[in-house]
């Protein structure tokens, strides 16, 4: 097998391939470290890769199978942290030059689950800094890109480990959501991306661990795959107070036959909400995949619009106030190594008063009663992912669909609702623009089902296959 076969397998395979003794750990880190090697300075999806460390754990990893001792679900597999989370002696930037040659000291919770499992991190993937915008650059160096064309951007704040993903440098990414960022780098790179449950996946450390918005989860190219990585992170961490405090379900024997479990689900399509700006295109793209739901999979589906307040400014202000209040006396000492995307928010969090807060919170106590009604007859919420396809690496688009869009949570309308409320949803491939450039669905569960998500997104899968498209990489 070629070292580019390797690098496209999925992890559910090359875990069966190590177990059997058919594959080596060594062979496939090889494999992975020589394609990040080749392609990450096209792409710059990596901030630090831990070569060497990787190649000791991979052999200790190989002898462990030929000894015949026990194994865990990652074990031998190449996983990548995204750099906002730390991974002990290994650099932790955030994406910032505060910390631009910080090394960490301690695993974070997640990174701590991936090396229990027999995971192998091959490195840190780039963000924005401190994960602030949906475009993945920072003062550290070039913007990530997009690996189905470079010129646009990867999407953030885990853009570097959906770009990975995408081009085969690993099969594996861990990511976070604070207000779409796992799903809107799946979207524009064409790979599957998953927002859990709130609290299905610790999140430690947290300097902001009351404000539950953000959420880890994984980033493949195989919803399989994205199972396989949920179930080794998943569960409850007395250090986050906010888990879910009982044993995740076995997430990849739910998505062997995931067909059984869609049959005469009641399902809603919202094209637009009834507010948000979409581009004709995506549009199109989305509501055929839609429709899939009901032709393929005996869902009973109908569309609607929710009629539910448009969450906006209130999403905006506790963003705003939360990176004022966590950054602002950075800010303050080096206004130069903050980009004024970045700085315009902290000035912004910073003329917000405490009752304005105060109402943007009891609005989204609001909001979440208004989704929980909207939700209460359906079990899954299908919508476009993001409104555009990939736009350009140096800025964001003015308009969608002739609408103007000042704001970056203008074109985030069907991600950062979900944070808002903690409903688990999936960013699943559903083709191309004319440019060749990624669109997405979304699956939107109700209350913690996150095992129906993942298995409408295996049955979306098994109709309508996306990982054989590659990017244009080689």
């Amino acid at each position: 097998m070629s070292t580019t076969e390797l690098c496209w397998m999925p992890a559910t395979e090359l875990a069966a391939a190590i177990q059997r003794r058919e594959l080596s750990p060594v062979d496939v880190m090889e494999a992975v470290l020589a394609r990040i090697e080749s392609l990450n300075p096209q792409l710059n999806a990596f901030l630090a890769v831990d070569a060497e460390r990787a190649r000791t754990a991979a052999k200790a990893a190989e002898d462990a199978v030929m000894r015949g001792e026990a194994q865990g679900l990652l074990h031998g597999l190449p996983v990548s942290i995204k750099d906002l989370e730390p991974v002990a002696g290994l650099r932790y930037t955030a994406g910032s030059k505060f910390t631009e040659h910080y090394i960490a000291d301690i695993d974070g919770a997640v990174t701590r689950r991936v090396k229990a499992a027999g995971g192998i991190v091959t490195g840190k993937t780039n963000t924005s800094h401190y994960g602030h915008k949906d475009m993945c650059d920072n003062l550290l160096g070039d913007a990530c890109r997009n690996p189905w064309k470079r010129d646009r951007t990867s999407g953030a704040s885990s853009g570097g480990a959906a770009a990975s993903v995408a081009a085969g440098m690993g099969p594996l990414a861990h990511g976070s959501d604070g207000a779409g960022s796992i799903r809107i780098p799946a979207a524009l790179c064409g790979v599957f991306g998953l927002k859990p449950s709130f609290g299905r996946v610790p999140h430690w450390p947290n300097a902001d661990i009351w404000a539950t918005r953000s959420h880890n989860g994984p980033i493949t190219r195989t919803v399989a795959d994205a199972a396989l990585l949920l179930s080794a992170i998943a569960g409850p961490e007395p250090r986050d107070p906010m888990t879910i405090d009982n044993a995740p379900d076995d997430y990849v024997m739910a998505v062997v036959s995931p067909l059984d479990a869609l049959k005469g689900r009641r399902v809603v399509w919202s094209e637009d909400f009834g507010y948000a700006p979409v581009d004709p295109e995506v549009r199109q793209l989305t509501e055929a995949a839609a429709e899939r739901f009901s032709r393929d999979f005996g869902c009973h589906v109908e569309a609607a619009n929710p009629g539910w307040d448009d969450p906006r400014e209130l999403a905006a202000t506790a963003w705003h106030v939360s990176y004022a209040a966590r950054l602002g006396h950075l800010y303050d000492e080096r206004p130069e190594w903050f980009e004024p995307s970045l700085g315009e928010m902290i000035e912004a969090g910073r003329h917000t008063s405490g009752v304005a807060l105060g109402k943007a919170q009891l609005a989204r106590t609001m909001f979440y009663q208004q989704v929980f009604d909207f939700l209460e007859p359906y079990d899954l919420l299908l919508t476009p992912q993001m409104p555009l396809g990939a736009w350009s690496v140096d800025a964001g688009p003015a308009t969608i669909d002739g609408k103007p869009t000042p704001s970056m949570f203008d074109r985030l309308n069907f991600t950062f609702p979900f944070n808002l409320t903690g409903h688990p949803a999936a960013s699943v491939p559903c083709g191309f623009t004319r440019e060749g450039l990624p669109v997405a669905l979304q699956i939107v569960g109700r209350w913690h089902a996150d095992t129906l998500v993942l298995q409408a997104a295996a049955a979306f899968e098994q109709a309508q296959p996306w990982a054989p498209h590659r990017p244009p990489l080689g």
